[in-house]
């Protein structure tokens, strides 16, 4: 089935589900909050723990990150019918890898960070799969787990 039925979508031979846009915020929401608390618990290297968990985040537990499980998300590789792992986390996270270092900037660092998360926010909204930039290059998609979720 190619066409849209009741919020499934079609990739390949198999339908997956578009995972709700909020529970998607909520998660990476609580991932951030990961990160920021990191780079206060261990401030020499607290950045880098930060970064390394931001890229590596959806390759843990089956393609969830901490967020993700909680929340009740998948992170799955659609052309291989599988979780995403570590390099795929790593490709489709880059955008905010790139987001928090700009963070690091005061001003323009903060607009450039706050630029790349909101264009990803609107490519989830406007992808009939709730793919975003990362998704796309690392052909990846997140699928409620409730709904659908591949094996880890």
């Amino acid at each position: 089935m190619a066409e849209e039925l009741r919020g499934v979508h079609s990739i390949g031979a198999e339908i997956y589900p578009k995972a709700q846009v909020l529970n998607r915020g909520i998660a990476k929401l609580i991932d951030l909050l990961i990160v920021a608390a990191a780079g206060q618990v261990i401030v020499p290297v607290g950045l880098l723990a930060g970064l390394a968990y931001i890229l590596i985040a959806d390759g843990l537990a089956g393609g969830r990150s901490i967020g993700k499980r909680l929340i009740g998300l998948q992170t799955v590789v659609p052309a291989r019918h599988e979780a995403a792992g570590f390099r795929e986390s790593i490709i489709r996270n880059m955008p905010f890898a790139v987001a928090q270092l700009a963070f690091a900037v005061p001003y323009v660092g903060w607009i450039v960070s706050v630029a790349i998360i909101a264009f990803e926010a609107i490519l989830i909204f406007g992808n009939e799969q709730g793919r975003r930039l990362g998704d796309e290059v690392a052909g990846t998609q997140v699928l409620d787990v409730g709904r659908l979720a591949l094996p880890g």
